[in-house]
């Protein structure tokens, strides 16, 4: 394996750790999922702008590829909305579980968007996901709204994986990053205004919510936002998906740690989050094994 797809890689579950703490972060911050992606987005708009200020770098861009990633951004704007909608109508390990499926959502996309063959290995995965999501359906009817919002949760972030991993192929990751967020608190704020949203109440913020707002736009968002778009030089959107499922590992352990009795699941359940998990090792073992063989030729 390359040195850049191990710095990569390492990277990515750096990310992904992170990331495992969002979802806690969207438990413990009171507000609804609009007004909190809201405020999510544009902190992480505040903090890119300034670091861009204090470095001078340009944010030039052609008119075209503005569009793209004002677009792209709509798209993400979406996905945070469904998963911390799933997050406040049901619970973390539910929400965490479902949006697991991405890396099948990425099988079957990612053919189709980047013109490639299917690959029968991503397919296999991805049927052994819905297997498992069948399960978690069978012993959470009480949260099929929540398992529904996570899975267009986990939809919209294969798409936007797989757009990024086009775009970023031409333009400096920070730069997307930017005007991605920059498209997602526009699409946000203009259907506020239109349905009234932005009322005395949506700026009444209590302390501690600024608090966790600023990690979760700051850290979770705007740092290592920049850092997943980045590896998608060097890794494909289908391994970034998978080794993302490793986001609910962290996530389920943190609620389990700090919610619990409100995040405990039964046994069936906690089966079905490992049989999807356990997709990030056999793809690996297998995408591994590939390389060495074309290494050695």
């Amino acid at each position: 394996m390359q040195e850049g797809n191990i710095r990569s890689y390492i990277y990515l579950h750096l990310i992904v750790f992170v990331w495992g703490f969002t979802a806690i972060l969207g438990q413990l911050i009171t507000l609804d999922a609009l007004p909190l992606v809201w405020y999510r987005i544009l902190i992480a708009v505040l903090t890119l702008g300034t670091v861009f200020l204090f470095t001078k770098q340009s944010l030039k861009v052609s008119k075209n590829k503005l569009i793209q990633f004002l677009a792209a951004g709509v798209v993400i704007a979406l996905h945070w909305l469904t998963f911390f909608w799933a997050i406040k109508v049901s619970n973390i390990s539910i929400t965490l579980a479902c949006l697991s499926t991405g890396a099948f959502f990425a099988s079957i996309l990612e053919p189709i968007i980047l013109k490639r063959k299917i690959d029968l290995v991503e397919m296999i995965l991805g049927v052994v996901v819905i297997g498992a999501l069948a399960l978690i359906f069978s012993v959470s009817l009480d949260h099929v709204f929540g398992i529904v919002l996570g899975l267009i949760a986990a939809s919209l972030s294969a798409l936007f994986s797989i757009i990024n991993s086009k775009l970023v192929k031409h333009s400096s990751p920070s730069i997307i990053t930017f005007y991605e967020m920059v498209g997602g608190v526009l699409i946000l704020s203009v259907f506020l205004l239109f349905t009234g949203g932005f009322t005395i109440e949506f700026f009444q913020v209590e302390a501690i919510d600024w608090f966790w707002l600023i990690v979760l736009g700051v850290f979770c968002t705007a740092f290592a936002f920049i850092g997943s778009v980045m590896i998608l030089k060097d890794l494909s959107p289908f391994t970034v998906m998978l080794t993302i499922n490793l986001e609910p590992v962290y996530g389920i352990l943190l609620a389990l740690l700090i919610f619990k009795d409100d995040e405990k699941m039964n046994a069936t359940f906690y089966f079905a989050a490992a049989l999807i998990l356990s997709t990030v090792i056999i793809n690996g073992l297998i995408k591994n094994r590939k390389r060495r063989k074309l290494t050695l030729k």
